[in-house]
């Protein structure tokens, strides 16, 4: 295996990689920003993901894939760096004024992305862990904000989440029952982000 080939980001235009870095420098300044003026005073679910790893994440599906939807999207940075490698990327944010800052951010940047504001549960659905227990952790119920963007879950061919600990046995029923055929799910977690696909109804771990 070439070095390109395990280490896709590694083979990034360096210009496109400078316009990421930049971003992603920019996203941990708006959140040290939130941190001090927001999260210190309340309880905030928001908390950034290592953006390092996601270039060589989101390569390999670039071939594979063209929509890209990032649950919780907050400032919309992992949205803006799927649409700036070639995704038709979307983000759904329940706190509307990060989602403002994730436009702002997006314009600032060059990027098309989209964001909505609103829950990203799909009306209707309705979670139950194996224990019985109903209970959704940090994520907020809302309006869903796939109308706002034209879109049902099932017409994302790549979805990504940030679960705090608990919630990604949530994210991957959700992705079961709503995702479509095909469709594949990155969840970040402490152990890195993991792979899963959407198969004839089942939700299969790929990596």
């Amino acid at each position: 295996m070439s070095a390109a080939a395990a280490f896709p980001g590694r083979a990034l235009d360096p210009a496109l990689r400078a316009r990421i870095e930049a971003l992603h420098e920019e996203g941990r300044a708006l959140f040290r920003k939130f941190d001090r003026e927001v999260r210190r005073e309340a309880f905030h679910p928001f908390m950034p993901a290592d953006y390092g790893p996601i270039i060589d994440a989101l390569l390999p599906f670039r071939d594979e894939c063209r929509t890209f939807l990032e649950w919780g999207s907050a400032t919309g940075v992992i949205a803006i760096t799927a649409d700036l490698l070639g995704f038709e990327a979307y983000g759904i944010e329940i706190d509307a004024q990060l989602v403002e800052i994730a436009r702002d951010l997006a314009r600032r940047h060059g990027s098309q992305a989209r964001f909505a504001a609103g829950s990203m549960l799909p009306a209707g659905y309705e979670w139950r862990a194996a224990s019985g227990d109903p209970r959704l952790g940090t994520i907020e119920r809302g309006d869903p904000g796939y109308e706002q963007l034209g879109r049902t879950l099932s017409e994302f061919d790549l979805i990504y989440g940030y679960p705090w600990s608990g919630e990604d046995e949530m994210m991957r029923d959700l992705m079961r029952r709503h995702g479509a055929d095909g469709g594949r799910l990155l969840l970040n977690g402490a152990g890195g982000i993991r792979v899963y696909e959407v198969r004839e109804g089942e939700l299969r771990s790929v990596s």
